[in-house]
């Protein structure tokens, strides 16, 4: 009987500790989106800064904007 108990424990924790597991990865994965999203974001702004007044230099720094929304 103990046997079966200890059992029963064992594959408890195993499933708790599986969920926890994807959890963080899941988490991780969204924590590296939103960092390249972010990245996207402070490239586009030296872009646009750089680009100044030039409606030609400032169109070419809208494919940062769009991956970043893509990544939404």
């Amino acid at each position: 009987m103990k046997v079966k108990q200890c059992v029963c424990v064992f594959a408890v924790i195993v499933m708790i500790s599986g969920c926890g597991n994807a959890d963080r990865r899941a988490n991780k994965s969204v924590a590296k989106v939103n960092n390249e999203r972010l990245s996207l974001i402070k490239n586009y702004e030296k872009c646009i800064k750089k680009a100044g007044d030039d409606e030609v230099k400032s169109e070419a720094c809208d494919s940062y904007l769009k991956s970043a929304e893509a990544l939404r």
